[in-house]
């Protein structure tokens, strides 16, 4: 692939095919530099949230993973509650300098654009202390191929590039976004609401203010109106049943109208 913007901001390996990039990057992790970047498009055995399959028809997504290194007294507990958030703003912000449509962001971190999702994010955490940000881009999928029905991508929602540049405009965007919203959070010691993130995020967010099924672990669910986005990064949901706001840290988050 030809990726000159994205070769600039980070070290790329580039692979024509795998079954997952959060997989190859933790593999070579413990020698890799912050910042370094696997990326492919053609995912096979990708991971989302909650355990989810992703996969995409070759050449028509893109799967990127990024390296980082937070340093747990630069960042803190709550600094690395946000990194999620943080990548999924640093893509909203990429994906919207793309197409001329409303692109906002489902807490966590998927990307939607005109309320359908065209991006997933997702954090894992290494034992070294490192954490991959991987994330999956529907960049050309046809209509009659997305994954589920309230799917979109970018081409649908009037990209224009295609190809490597379609590529390269996304990856480099989301790099120097993420470079610049990671690096106030640092300045910050991992303090979201000093950096700023907390306030672009929330701004970003359609989730707040919207009636929100939460589905927890261990099975788990409860019913609300999602109200604000906590110091740590948690959802407060104010639950129907009992009155009671509700701390969600761990969790899927469905927006009821698609019910």
């Amino acid at each position: 692939m030809d990726l000159p913007r994205s070769a600039a901001l980070a070290r790329l390996v580039v692979l024509e095919r795998t079954a997952s990039t959060n997989d190859e990057l933790a593999a070579i992790a413990s020698e890799s530099d912050e910042f370094t970047v696997v990326l492919t498009t053609e995912q096979t055995a990708g991971r989302g949230r909650l355990g989810r399959q992703w996969i995409a028809p070759p050449g028509e997504a893109l799967a990127a993973s990024v390296l980082l290194r937070p340093d747990r007294e630069r960042v803190g507990a709550s600094g690395h509650g946000w990194l999620p958030l943080l990548a999924g703003l640093a893509m909203a912000r990429s994906i919207g300098a793309l197409v001329d449509r409303d692109v906002s962001l489902k807490w966590p971190n998927d990307v939607l654009v005109d309320g359908r999702k065209a991006c997933g994010v997702l954090a894992e955490l290494e034992p070294d202390g490192s954490v991959v940000l991987g994330s999956g881009v529907n960049l050309t999928i046809p209509a009659d191929r997305l994954p589920t029905p309230v799917s979109t991508s970018l081409a649908l929602c009037g990209a224009r590039e295609r190809g490597d540049e379609l590529v390269d405009r996304v990856l480099a965007g989301y790099l120097r976004e993420l470079r610049g919203l990671y690096g106030a959070l640092l300045a910050a010691r991992g303090d979201a609401r000093a950096s700023g993130l907390a306030a672009a995020v929330a701004d970003r967010c359609s989730t707040l203010g919207r009636e929100v099924r939460v589905e927890l672990p261990g099975g788990r669910r409860a019913r609300g109106l999602a109200l604000g986005i906590d110091a740590d990064g948690r959802l407060e949901v104010r639950v129907h049943a009992d009155g009671r706001v509700l701390a969600v840290s761990a969790g899927d988050v469905t927006h009821l109208r698609y019910e």
